[in-house]
């Protein structure tokens, strides 16, 4: 079961009119006498009230942060340590990177590791290992990892990283061959919580798929959605997604698929390969209108609208397999006030666990009043 499905829980009340109620006619019970407002004992026991009050929202608090639905920050973590589930700390974006020498030479010549390259915008990228260029080679790739954790270093397309920032004896020329990602803040709590709900699959050592969906998102922060398939017997297909919709490139692809061939995560039968799922295009293209009688609401309802919209395109690529699905647009539509929408696209179509709804044009007209 999902967590959102999970009925909500109180360790303790803390309504005010309650409390109140409840304070009073006791001590008045006890006293033998009833209160005027203006009573000094009555306004003492008020106060009271406020703390007896506080001291119920702090039992209430201290009862939820022990359960996986409520719990948060330094608590989570505790709770994810009994499953063997660890909040996963910010990670730096990785690179490939061509270096390449000014001529062919007849031995071979070492860059060592540490030397950076950078775009020329103060991010760094450091060679993780020493690069060995062959003699009769004029160049080589190796793998830079960010100087920097976090995003910073991400979304450096091909051929940005195009400066040597610590020179070396005939090293002449660099360039980055794949696009730079994986870096990521440490890991927020609702990743971390849908993890350690997800934690307990990872214990079985036969491969089911809610164990490889576990492992591939304990690859990298950024993934938020994890499709696993097996077209063959032996042969596992897993498509990562990551936050935002976002396809993931090379980078973290090879992160994921080390993550998941690693010889404690595998099962020795098992044949793993990562790819990137596919995107499925569609458009918006819609005219919406609003009651007369709002008519003294139109633009705040016109920004509803908007964002609606934007809602939809976000909620359409943030799970793989989610239908192209123009009834949630409209529904949508009309909670943020709309009286009627009349959508030309996107229609109805289906998506696999291998693909991903990404908008393109999007295009929304306020067709003006109408009445009811």
């Amino acid at each position: 079961m999902e967590l959102k499905y999970l009925p909500e829980i109180n360790f303790a009340t803390a309504d005010p009119a309650e409390m109140e109620v409840h304070v009073l006619s006791t001590v008045e019970a006890l006293l033998k006498r009833k209160f005027a407002r203006a009573d000094p004992l009555r306004l003492f026991l008020l106060g009271v009230e406020a703390l007896i009050i506080q001291q119920r929202l702090l039992i209430d608090q201290t009862g939820k942060m022990n359960l996986l639905a409520y719990s948060e920050g330094d608590y989570l973590d505790h709770i994810g340590v009994l499953v063997g589930a660890y909040r996963l700390p910010a990670s730096a974006a990785t690179v490939t990177l061509e270096l390449s020498l000014s001529a062919v030479r007849d031995q071979a010549t070492m860059i060592p590791a540490g030397a950076r390259a950078t775009a020329g915008d103060k991010v760094y990228f450091a060679l993780d290992e020493s690069a060995i260029i062959p003699a009769g080679e004029i160049s080589v790739t190796a793998k830079a990892t960010c100087t920097e954790l976090g995003a910073a270093g991400n979304e450096y397309l091909p051929g940005e990283i195009n400066r040597i920032v610590d020179p070396a004896p005939f090293w002449a020329a660099v360039t980055n061959i794949t696009k730079s990602e994986g870096g990521a803040d440490i890991e927020d709590d609702e990743s971390y919580r849908e993890r350690i709900h997800e934690a307990p699959e990872k214990f079985s050592t036969a491969g089911p798929s809610g164990a490889y969906a576990y492992h591939a998102k304990s690859a990298s922060a950024l993934i938020s959605d994890v499709s696993v398939d097996s077209p063959a017997p032996g042969d596992v297909v897993i498509y990562p997604l990551l936050k935002g919709g976002v396809i993931p490139g090379e980078e973290i692809l090879t992160l994921v698929n080390d993550t998941l061939n690693d010889r404690s995560v595998r099962p020795l039968t098992d044949r793993v390969s990562v790819l990137p799922p596919e995107a499925v295009n569609y458009d918006i293209d819609l005219i919406y209108y609003i009651s007369r009688e709002d008519a003294v609401n139109a633009v705040a309802i016109k920004s509803a609208a908007e964002q609606a919209i934007a809602d939809y395109v976000s909620w359409q690529k943030e799970k793989l397999g989610r239908d192209v699905n123009p009834t949630e647009l409209y529904y949508r539509l009309r909670e943020a006030g709309v009286k009627r929408a009349a959508i030309t696209a996107p229609t109805f179509r289906e998506t696999t666990r291998a693909q991903v709804a990404i908008a393109g044009n999007v295009v929304a007209t306020f067709g003006g009043l109408e009445d009811d």
